[in-house]
C-alpha cells in the first residue's frame, strides 16, 4: 500500500545535496514521519476527547500543526488534498524548518515533566538531528509524499513498520555505522524466544540501536497473550520496555522503529549506559530480561573503565558487567558477543568468564556461523544466562544453515527453528552438546566451542609445511617451462 510512497521518497532524497547515504536517507524520513505520526496521534486524542466531552490541549502550537506549516488543505478542512497555493515551499519553506520548526521543537524538552514523556522525545529528537535536505522543493516533494500515509489501522501502522525496518536494514547494509544498528531479525526473535518474556515483567536493552530487540519483544508478547486486558495493554505501553541509546541517529530510529510498532511513547532514554556507575545500581533499577547486542570492537576511556570492577577498554566486555549487575536475581539474558570471549587469554576476559559462571547459569551458548551479521567481519556467540546461580552446566549449539550467508542468502527463521526446539531439553545432536563446569580449565575459564559431534578433526598443517609444498610447486612449474621453451 504505501511501499511506492517510501521508493518515492528515497528517489527524492538521492537528488538532494544534503543526503548522500543511507543513513541520511532513514535519518530524513524518520523526523518527518515522527511529525506525521505525532498529527495522527494528536486528531485521535482530540477526537476521544470530543467523545467524551471533555477539550483536548494539542501538544504542539497551532502554526506548528502538520495542517498548518506540512499540509494545508483545499477549503481550510482536516482532509482533502493539499492546497499548494497557500502551502509553503522552496526558500521559504527551508527557512521555517530551520529557523523556526526544529527550534521550536527542540525546546520541549526543556518543559517535559519527565523522560517518558512524548514531549521529552519531541525535544530530544529535534535537538540531535538536523534537517539536512538543501531544496526547499525537494522537501516539498517528500512531504507530500509522507502524506499520504496513514496510521489509522493496525494494517497501516504493520506495513509501515516492515518498510521502516527495511530502510534499516538497507542502511545496516551501506555500512560499518549502520551495520552498528542492525541486528537480524531472525537471530533476535530466536533470542527472544529462549528468554520466553511474559506479561508483566520488564525488558530491557541498555544498548538499544534501531530498538529491534525490544520491537519484537512487543510483538512475541502480543502474539503469546491475544486475550488481553485494558491494564496489561497499559503495562505493555508504558511498564514493560526500556532502552538506553548513545548514539542521536540511532536514538531517533530506536524512538521511530517502535512507534510504528505501536509504543506511543517509547522508553529509550539518549545515554551512554557506560557512563553509569555500577555501584549506585539499586534494586528499582534492575530488569527481569536484558536482551541486546552490544557495539564490539569499541573502546572507552579511562574515566568510563573506573565505573566497572574489571576494567577493560573493550565496550562489549563492560556491557556484561552492566548486564549482569542490572539483572534481577533470577532475571534473564540473550547476548551477542564476539566468539573471542570464550577463549581470549587476557585478565579481563578470564575475570569475565569467571564472574559469568559464578554470578549466573549460562546454560546457553549458540555458537553463529560467519555472514550471520552481514559485512561484519567476526564471528559471533550468543550467551543465555540467568542471574542468581552457578552454572554447573553449559549447553552449546553449533548453528550451520549449511550455506554460505550473505547480502543476497541471509539467516532466516528456518535456520533457528531447530536450535530453539533442542535448546528446551538441552538435547544432544550432530550439532550440539553439554559439558560440565567441572571440566572446565579453572585457571583460564575456556568456554572454546568445540564440537565433539562434528565429524572428523581437520589436520590443519604448518606454516612451515606449507611453504615446503609452495617451492615444490614452484619448482614443479620452473620444470614444466624449460620443457616447454625446449620444444620451441
Amino acid at each position: 500500500m504505501f511501499e511506492q510512497n517510501f521508493k518515492n521518497i528515497d528517489d527524492v532524497l538521492r537528488k538532494d545535496a544534503g543526503c548522500t547515504s543511507e543513513l541520511d536517507y532513514t535519518e530524513q524520513t524518520s523526523w518527518l514521519l515522527f511529525l506525521k505520526f505525532l498529527d495522527a496521534l494528536e486528531r485521535d486524542k482530540a477526537t476521544e476527547a470530543a467523545l467524551d466531552g471533555k477539550k483536548y490541549s494539542h501538544i504542539l502550537d497551532k502554526p506548528y500543526h502538520w495542517e498548518s506549516w506540512a499540509a494545508p488543505r483545499v477549503g481550510g478542512g482536516k482532509d482533502g488534498k493539499i492546497d499548494h497555493n497557500t502551502a509553503l515551499t522552496g526558500d521559504d519553506l527551508i527557512a521555517f524548518v530551520n529557523g523556526k520548526l526544529f527550534p521550536y521543537l527542540h525546546g520541549f524538552k526543556a518543559k517535559a515533566t519527565g523522560p517518558n514523556t512524548i514531549e521529552y522525545k519531541i525535544g530530544e529528537i529535534f535537538g540531535e538531528i538536523k534537517n539536512r535536505i538543501q531544496s526547499g522543493y525537494n522537501l516539498r516533494e517528500i512531504i507530500d509524499h509522507i502524506d499520504e500515509l496513514r496510521f489509522a489501522s493496525q494494517t497501516e501502522k504493520h506495513e509501515l513498520s516492515h518498510l521502516y525496518e527495511a530502510k534499516i536494514k538497507n542502511m545496516g547494509n551501506a555500512g560499518r555505522n549502520g551495520g552498528e544498528y542492525y541486528t537480524p531479525r531472525p537471530l533476535i526473535r530466536a533470542i527472544v524466544a529462549v528468554t520466553a518474556p511474559r506479561l508483566g515483567e520488564t525488558i530491557c536493552d541498555p544498548a538499544v540501536g534501531s530498538a529491534g530487540f525490544l520491537c519484537e519483544a512487543f510483538d512475541y508478547l502480543r502474539a503469546q497473550n491475544p486475550q488481553r486486558t485494558t491494564a496489561q495493554d497499559r503495562a505493555l505501553q508504558e511498564r514493560t520496555f526500556y532502552g538506553k541509546e548513545k548514539k542521536s541517529l540511532a536514538y531517533v530510529i530506536a524512538i521511530m522503529n517502535m512507534i510504528l510498532h505501536g509504543i506511543e511513547a517509547p522508553n529509550i532514554i539518549h545515554t551512554n549506559t557506560l557512563a553509569e556507575n555500577l555501584a549506585d545500581v539499586q534494586e528499582k533499577d534492575r530488569f527481569h530480561i536484558i536482551v541486546a547486542n552490544p557495539p564490539f570492537g569499541g573502546k572507552e576511556r579511562k574515566e568510563v573503565q573506573q565505573n566497572f570492577p574489571i576494567r577493560t577498554g573493550e565496550t562489549a566486555f563492560l556491557f556484561l558487567q552492566h548486564f549482569i549487575k542490572i539483572l534481577k536475581a533470577g532475571g534473564r539474558a540473550g547476548i551477542v558477543i564476539k566468539n573471542t570471549f570464550l577463549s581470549n587469554t587476557d585478565n579481563a576476559s578470564v575475570s569475565l568468564r569467571q564472574k559469568l559462571l559464578k554470578e549466573c547459569n549460562l546454560h546457553t551458548v549458540l555458537d553463529c556461523p560467519g555472514g550471520t551479521f552481514i559485512g561484519a567481519g567476526v564471528k559471533t556467540v550468543v550467551l543465555f544466562f540467568e542471574k542468581g546461580s552457578k552454572t554447573r552446566k553449559v549447553w552449546f549449539y553449533q548453528l550451520d544453515p549449511g550455506r554460505n550467508m550473505g547480502k543476497t542468502n541471509p539467516l532466516n527463521d528456518a535456520d533457528l527453528a531447530e536450535f530453539i526446539t533442542l535448546q528446551k531439553t538441552k538435547a544432544d545432536s550432530p550439532k550440539s552438546w553439554s559439558v560440565d563446569v567441572a571440566a572446565i580449565d579453572p585457571t583460564t575459564f575456556d568456554l572454546s566451542v568445540k564440537n565433539p559431534n562434528g565429524g572428523e578433526e581437520i589436520a590443519h598443517r604448518s606454516p612451515a609445511a606449507i611453504l615446503d609444498e609452495i617451492a615444490s610447486l614452484d619448482q614443479e612449474a620452473a620444470e614444466v617451462l624449460t620443457g616447454i621453451r625446449a620444444l620451441l
